[in-house]
């Protein structure tokens, strides 16, 4: 999928702790080299993909996105080219597992910080991952975030999304993908038949079944990430640990932009109950977008994520001219001031 992609790039197993390693690409604004953090003046965007996702998803918007910076995309633990260790039943020792391969990866790779960006179960863990290393994010961008509003008193009531409904009853008692891999070589065609939508998204870079194989692959094999996200769910599909309860929590200097589809199946309450809290959150909805806004809309998300990161660029360097302009003799009195 990734031979759609123009600009070089390098591609690595990023080794961290207990022989785990993360599938990583690493896209850089010098042809041919590898991103060097300190020599950018923008903090790198770091691309985490949804459940059952990996890197080549983003294929339509890694040249885009790395036009103007360093960009990093990852299969998270468990999902994709990545190590698939067995996880904790445990929702928040699930959550933690993710947060320290997350956290490991970044000191392998050097990055002091970066611009978070996550998909559906990846915006969820960009979530708690800025919860619990707040220096390290310089902004936050959830797109289509999973697992953000608390499961409703009433489950049964008519008001649940069917695909939510329909998500329960594939995931229990299995696996959400273990139909994919009972179906043994039919599984490609199974995926071509119940996604057949992937195809017309990326329609304009392949016209074979290219996407297809590619999830299927993705997900044939031994269930880990899978797992660990059947584990952190409830019925039908609710996060155990719903994050806007929690989101609240990210510190007030850490700007947090929401991007949602106009046609997708995940409603941007979540994103407004938010931004009640916080009014400097930002929420960018993309016409004629669905769930995988990305792929479905490339061209006008990879500008709207383009914007957030220049305006992001934009305030680092007004800041840091503050900075140099103000006297030492204020500097000091102002730290003192805070103490």
């Amino acid at each position: 999928m990734l031979k759609c992609v123009k600009r070089p790039f390098s591609r690595q197993h990023v080794r961290i702790s207990n022989s785990n390693y993360l599938w990583t690409l690493a896209f850089s604004t010098q042809p041919g080299s590898v991103p060097e953090p300190s020599a950018q003046s923008r903090p790198p965007l770091v691309l985490l993909h949804g459940f059952g996702g990996g890197v080549a998803l983003w294929a339509q918007n890694l040249d885009s996105l790395s036009s103007s910076g360093p960009v990093y995309a990852l299969d998270l633990l468990g999902f994709g080219r990545s190590s698939r260790p067995q996880f904790t039943s445990d929702p928040e020792g699930a959550e933690e597992q993710f947060m320290t391969a997350l956290e490991e990866w970044r000191e392998k790779v050097g990055l002091e910080e970066m611009v978070l960006l996550g998909h559906n179960l990846g915006g969820y863990l960009s979530a708690a991952y800025t919860l619990k290393y707040p220096h390290r994010v310089k902004h936050l961008l959830l797109v289509e975030p999973w697992g953000f509003p608390a499961r409703p008193e009433n489950p049964n009531h008519s008001s649940i999304p069917m695909w939510i409904r329909a998500m329960g009853a594939v995931m229990s008692p299995f696996n959400p993908l273990a139909g994919l891999r009972l179906a043994g070589p039919l599984g490609p065609m199974l995926v071509q038949t119940i996604r057949s939508d992937f195809k017309q998204k990326y329609s304009s870079v392949f016209d074979d079944n290219t996407v297809s194989d590619y999830i299927y692959h993705l997900n044939a094999q031994t269930p880990s990430g899978e797992t660990a996200f059947k584990n952190m769910t409830i019925p039908y599909g609710w996060a155990k640990r719903p994050m806007l309860e929690r989101i609240g929590q990210v510190q007030g200097d850490i700007p947090i932009s929401f991007i949602y589809g106009s046609r997708s199946s995940i409603d941007s309450d979540s994103g407004y109950a938010f931004k009640k809290t916080r009014p400097d959150a930002e929420i960018r909805v993309i016409r004629g977008a669905g769930h995988y806004v990305f792929a479905d809309q490339p061209e006008d998300f990879n500008q709207t994520v383009l914007q957030i990161l220049a305006r992001t660029e934009r305030k680092s360097e007004d800041l840091g001219t503050k900075q140099r302009e103000l006297p030492h003799s204020d500097r000091t009195q102002e730290g003192t001031e805070l103490n």
